[in-house]
């Protein structure tokens, strides 16, 4: 039988009262067993059985990453390969690690979890990173965005199911509870003004004529939360394609992320 790490064992029945202020250390994980799901998953999608979608859990309440890595753990589509509780040990599990995916903490107590988005993307630029909360602030998730996460969880929400937003941003979506996405959403149709947009068309004039009609295609699919997958079937063309699609789409446009095109897309009224 594998071993288990303890880190993650559920606490016994005496013991759910302890205090659990004593904080965990750097700790790798081998695949646990494949195990029977009823769950229907598409063969195309990322996240199958013999290659589960692998996760680096970064947070400093050992509670919760306890909770997260119990979900991760109990579903055979995510692999959690590491975890760590600071920035520190974070920077070194990116480093000596292979993930797909980072879930990180907003604010963990040597700085903000933000910082290692950027640290990640140097070392793994194809990884996707999704930052967790227990605050639901607009201005926090525009940020983390402009950062390069593709989604963000509040620990408190009914919708905060962690594997299915591992899964999602894996295979090329966006992962953000309902609320946030509804306000932030109000948020763009109020600041979409003349004024910016008039700022966006004398720093950039022409970047958004040099897109391709696919490009344009692909970027309003984008814009309309479609996954690469999701586009490729649509556009009956290849993921790889739709990929390097979308890299031409950032090149051209000078922006690193998909919030970024999209919103230069509608500030450029594109769409």
């Amino acid at each position: 039988m594998m071993p288990v790490d303890v880190s993650l064992a559920p606490p016994a029945a005496s013991s759910l009262g302890a205090s659990t202020a004593e904080p965990l250390q750097l700790h790798a994980f081998s695949a646990a067993p494949a195990r029977p799901s009823a769950r229907v998953w598409p063969d195309f999608l990322v996240g199958q059985l013999d290659k589960p979608v692998r996760v680096l859990l970064i947070d400093d309440d050992a509670h919760i990453r306890m909770v997260i890595a119990q979900e991760l753990m109990a579903d055979e589509r995510t692999l959690l390969v590491a975890q760590a509780s600071s920035i520190k040990e974070g920077r070194k599990a990116i480093r000596q690690h292979s993930f797909d995916v980072m879930l990180v903490d907003m604010h963990l107590g040597d700085g903000e979890g933000l910082e290692l988005i950027d640290f990640m993307k140097t070392h793994h630029p194809s990884a996707e990173a999704v930052v967790v909360s227990i605050m639901e602030s607009d201005d926090l998730v525009l940020r983390a965005f402009e950062l390069g996460a593709t989604g963000y969880l509040v620990k408190n929400s009914w919708f905060g199911n962690y594997p299915m937003a591992v899964l999602q941003v894996a295979n090329g979506g966006a992962s953000i509870t309902p609320n946030l996405a509804r306000r932030l959403l109000q948020r763009f149709d109020k600041t979409a003004d003349k004024t910016a947009v008039e700022e966006e068309r004398r720093r950039q004039p022409d970047e958004a004529e040099r897109l391709s009609a696919r490009e344009r295609e692909v970027l309003r699919m984008v814009a309309g939360g479609y996954t690469s997958v999701e586009i490729g079937v649509r556009l009956t063309i290849s993921s790889m394609t739709v990929n390097t699609h979308i890299k031409n789409i950032y090149r051209k446009l000078q922006v690193r992320t998909r919030a970024q095109a999209v919103r230069f897309a509608s500030l450029r009224g594109m769409f």
